[in-house]
């Protein structure tokens, strides 16, 4: 390909162009600073949201699930080893669950994914 004068003279024209020398008034710069610190200071007043982590439900209801599970089984089986047996893999499965919901929400970070915002109304930002 060839080089053409006229491209590299556009492209000089172009480059020219882009640069901004244009420098806001020092009055103008000072009338938005005060009117971002006004806003930011009306906004850090108000506690525009409020946060409700539920990262334990799930290991909450799994332990209340096995937990009545567990004593259904020791109400209901008369022969006391098939009810132990059944309450122990009950229990076992509501640990279980706990460890997984720690090791799930140490690993995959996953708090702020299972949050809650509740934002106020008539807040402008």
């Amino acid at each position: 390909m060839k080089d053409n004068r006229s491209d590299l003279e556009i492209e000089k024209i172009i480059r020219d162009s882009m640069k901004i020398t244009d420098i806001p008034a020092p009055e103008l710069d000072k009338k938005l600073k005060v009117a971002l610190y006004q806003k930011e200071a009306i906004l850090q007043k108000q506690h525009v949201v409020h946060k409700v982590s539920l990262w334990y439900l799930p290991m909450v209801l799994n332990l209340l699930i096995f937990s009545l599970l567990t004593l259904l089984a020791l109400l209901t089986i008369e022969n006391i080893y098939v009810s132990y047996l059944v309450a122990g893999i009950c229990l076992y499965v509501g640990i279980a669950g706990i460890l997984l919901t720690i090791a799930g929400v140490k690993k995959a970070n996953i708090k702020e994914d299972i949050t809650i915002r509740i934002e106020k109304r008539g807040v402008c930002i």
